[in-house]
């Protein structure tokens, strides 16, 4: 019989199979077996959602769907009003697909300046502008490899004084120059216009 013990638990005597050890009851296998079912299945659901996202430039043909797209942050750029943009290609213009990032949802994104470099995966409905595929970005959720590499933007940080700003330093903005009065070489000081002398 290959199970065996005089206190009714049952225990496999004899050669263990692989990976348990000889001795070993029922339910702590039970146990390890449950969690290495746990455990393929976690990697099997990231391999799944990580085949699920697109590069750059498919993300055209899937224009008004939910999707993850995945490709490296060559730069962050800020236009007007504090609009940022994740540019994916040297050119700009040629480039199959952007990121946006409004100065309203900074706050609850963060200094998406830290994403240069970084190869990013990115959820989010595609959208199309300008004749180019682009996910709005408003929510630190939708960053997937680099989510944790976005700090929260400071406090004080102005959008729309941008250039007074880099990362650990704040300067604050230029101080108007003031103009130094002069008195007038016409002023009389007391003494008569008309041309009397003093007394």
């Amino acid at each position: 019989m290959p199970w065996d013990r005089a206190d009714g638990i049952p225990v496999w005597v004899g050669t263990a199979a692989p990976g348990w050890s000889a001795g070993q009851s029922l339910a702590a296998r039970s146990k390890m077996s449950a969690l290495i079912r746990g455990a393929v299945a976690l990697l099997t659901l990231s391999i799944y959602l990580h085949a699920d996202c697109i590069p750059i430039h498919e993300a055209i043909q899937h224009i008004g769907e939910t999707k993850c797209v995945t490709g490296k942050v060559l730069r962050v750029k800020v236009g007007e009003s504090g609009v940022h943009f994740l540019d994916f290609c040297e050119d700009q213009i040629a480039c199959p697909f952007t990121v946006v990032v409004f100065s309203r949802d900074l706050k609850d994104v963060g200094d998406v300046r830290r994403l240069a470099g970084r190869t990013i995966e990115i959820h989010g409905n595609v959208k199309l502008y300008d004749g180019r595929p682009e996910i709005i970005l408003n929510r630190i959720s939708q960053i997937q490899n680099g989510a944790a590499m976005i700090p929260p933007l400071p406090k004080n940080y102005d959008v729309e004084n941008r250039g007074h700003y880099s990362a650990g330093r704040l300067y604050p903005s230029k101080k108007s120059k003031r103009t130094k009065t002069t008195p007038s070489s016409t002023a009389t000081y007391g003494y008569d216009v008309e041309g009397d002398d003093p007394p």
